[in-house]
């Protein structure tokens, strides 16, 4: 474990609370606390934040998430455990995080509107964005 590089929370306290206001507007997207919780926990996988994985892995846990879904996202692919919304939602959320070899090609967009709006489909995108953000933070930061 390191020590906290800088309290970036508080040196930079409006940027912070922007990106907190962000998480409270996703929030009550219509996507589900679930969903994105699902995300941003797979974000954080992908990521290696460690204080984000405990966060959201709890989260999802303390609502009634079954641990095998838990213990089988990095495999969602193969897994019986999600279904097609999800899976949609799974696809993009990877190919946005490896944005820079992936170029969020059609055949990860695609498959997301026959899930959700337009609406959710800028949520699910900000969800992405937002945690990619959290996980930079504190894993460049050390918390």
């Amino acid at each position: 474990m390191s020590t906290l590089r800088l309290p970036y929370q508080t040196l930079s306290s409006d940027a912070y609370r922007g990106l907190g206001l962000t998480k409270a507007a996703l929030d009550k997207s219509s996507l589900g606390k679930p969903l994105i919780e699902l995300v941003y926990l797979r974000v954080s996988q992908i990521n290696g934040c460690a204080f984000c994985l405990e966060m959201h892995a709890s989260s999802l846990r303390a609502s009634g998430v079954p641990n095998a879904k838990l213990d089988s996202l990095a495999g969602w692919r193969v897994s019986a455990l999600f279904n097609e919304r999800e899976r949609a939602a799974l696809a993009w959320t990877e190919s946005l995080v490896a944005v820079a070899t992936t170029h969020a090609p059609d055949e990860d967009f695609e498959p997301l509107k026959a899930h959700f709006s337009d609406a959710e489909i800028s949520d699910l995108s900000f969800a992405v964005a937002l945690m990619s953000a959290f996980n930079r933070l504190a894993i460049g930061m050390r918390q």
